[in-house]
């Protein structure tokens, strides 16, 4: 069976409050169809696909559930994890009671074909220009977050995964590259980037022993990527 990633798919099936994602540009015209096509041709039955984060627009769990349910209907099983958008997410042990074939990764891991899959959402790191005071506090915790994942970790070979990038600048450094270092991990896989230039700039193939990929649904251009 295989894993598949795909994050920022930006769902908005609540009735009257849809919010069209191609203001964004060209990549995301009928992004919501493009994916669900992509994901039944590849993805089967007993395939698993992490979504790192940006999954609804939804402000509240009530509002998120069109999403959801659109993602339990899809084919596989799905590995969810937080982005900077999903204000509805809360009770993790709630939202873990809602879906069979969804489970909505915070503070653990997930063993998948002899892997393990940790992450957490991550947050804007200390090398970023809009890097302020009140960010601090959330950048260190959401470290704690990503360690306390990495330490559930079952399997001697470790996938990560954050919604942000790992770090703003390619050439600087952050915790979150040092946790991924210090739990052996070699592969980590992010969203939130989004556009041609932000595309060009991000953190991208082997830094420190470590491959860093994009999988933001806009630059896999709406196609889950195979990664095992």
């Amino acid at each position: 069976m295989s894993i598949f990633a795909i994050a920022d798919i930006h769902l908005s099936r609540t009735p009257g409050r849809s919010k069209p994602m191609d203001i964004f540009g060209s990549r995301w015209i009928d992004h919501e169809k493009r994916i669900k096509k992509n994901w039944s041709e590849i993805v089967g039955e007993g395939d698993t696909v992490v979504v790192p984060g940006d999954i609804s627009w939804g402000l509240k769990l009530e509002d998120a559930v069109y999403d959801l349910d659109w993602v339990d209907a899809l084919p596989g099983k799905k590995i969810l994890i937080k982005g900077n958008h999903d204000l509805w997410w809360s009770g993790i042990q709630k939202l873990n009671r809602m879906y069979d074939s969804i489970m909505f990764l915070q503070y653990d891991s997930v063993t998948v074909e002899g892997v393990s899959i940790c992450g957490s959402r991550g947050w804007i790191t200390p090398d970023d220009e809009d890097f302020a005071a009140g960010d601090e506090k959330i950048y260190k915790r959401e470290l704690l977050r990503l360690e306390s994942s990495l330490k559930a970790a079952e399997c001697d070979e470790i996938i990560g995964f954050l919604h942000y990038p790992p770090v703003a600048n390619a050439a600087s450094f952050s915790g979150f590259q040092q946790l991924f270092e210090d739990y052996g991990v070699k592969e980590v896989y992010y969203g939130h980037i989004h556009g041609e230039e932000g595309f060009r700039k991000t953190i991208q193939g082997n830094y420190h022993g470590i491959n860093y990929s994009l999988i933001s649904a806009d630059y896999l251009n709406c196609k889950p990527i195979k990664i095992r």
